[in-house]
């Protein structure tokens, strides 16, 4: 979750946690991370920690950058402070306003065991599509499981593209 939408929306987010949902880092403000010093991008990261912490009373080990950019600044800076990045291989298009059967239809023939699905909070169908998305994932025999689930916590490589690749 990004910073900015956690002070937002508090009650949101500890009723998401509260529900089991695992929460990450998304940066604090949403900034073109790319384009950040060192310093800048464990800021970004560390506030919006800060702030789910404060919320939920955890802090988060998961980090996603924004916008999917990844290059060797923001790799080493989440990874020095004990994040693990995290990359989605399946694209809802949630964000362009697809419904949610429009964005079934882009995941039904890709999806596969493993894949990190991206979508977003605030956008405007995927709140009232997601019950219908998980029903079809399910049906699909695949099991629906927090991102922590699915990546390595050691012995990986960060690939320029924010991918683990294993040793």
């Amino acid at each position: 979750m990004v910073g900015d939408w956690i002070e937002k929306f508090p009650e949101a987010v500890k009723k998401i946690h509260e529900a089991g949902h695992e929460i990450a880092s998304h940066s604090d403000t949403h900034p073109h991370v790319n384009n950040l010093s060192y310093e800048k991008n464990i800021e970004e990261i560390e506030k919006s920690n800060d702030k789910i912490e404060k919320v939920t009373g955890k802090r988060t080990t998961i980090y996603r950058a924004p916008y999917g950019e990844y290059n060797d600044t923001v790799i080493k800076a989440a990874q020095d402070k004990g994040y693990h990045t995290i990359q989605w291989n399946l694209d809802t298009l949630d964000y362009t306003g697809l419904t949610g059967e429009e964005m079934w239809k882009r995941l039904d023939s890709k999806l596969k065991a493993g894949d990190i699905i991206l979508s977003h909070n605030g956008t405007k169908h995927t709140a009232d599509s997601l019950d219908m998305l998980l029903k079809n994932i399910k049906k699909k025999g695949l099991e629906v499981v927090n991102v922590s689930d699915l990546i390595y916590l050691e012995n990986y490589t960060i690939n320029s593209n924010g991918t683990q690749v294993k040793k």
